[in-house]
């Protein structure tokens, strides 16, 4: 783990849009997981409520992964932890889009994911060009 997080990290528009997609996922996962975490009358799970946590899985993993980026003195480094984030952003993707088939009042919620989503990917683009 890093120890010493520059400050104007905290103030980057790119680490702040990952912060407020863990708060965001983190409260749709709560909210889905209340609808998707009893069993079927066959007494089968649900397996929307595993995509659910994914999702606050990939998105606490962000924020960690544009730290270490920024902080990172050899260019090799950096573009691992680019990629990485790169990854967790294509698999956020990915299941929020097998989130919005779930049968739940919270998928109403998920396309706020999904446009927050949109503008991390286009600040990441410049983020990117920018290390």
């Amino acid at each position: 783990m890093i120890t010493h997080i520059s400050s104007s990290l905290f103030h980057s528009p790119l680490y702040q849009k990952a912060m407020d997609i863990i708060t965001l996922s983190r409260s749709i996962s709560t909210y889905l997981s209340q609808d998707l975490s009893g069993l079927h009358d066959d007494g089968s799970e649900n397996a929307f409520i595993y995509f659910s946590g994914d999702i606050v899985q990939q998105s606490v993993s962000l924020a960690p992964e544009i730290a270490k980026a920024e902080e990172a003195r050899y260019s090799e480094n950096k573009y691992k932890h680019i990629a990485s984030v790169k990854r967790l952003t294509y698999l956020l993707n990915k299941n929020i889009k097998r989130l919005e088939k779930c049968n739940s009042n919270g998928k109403d919620y998920i396309p706020l994911l999904r446009s927050e989503l949109k503008k991390f990917k286009q600040l990441q683009h410049t983020w990117t060009l920018t290390l």
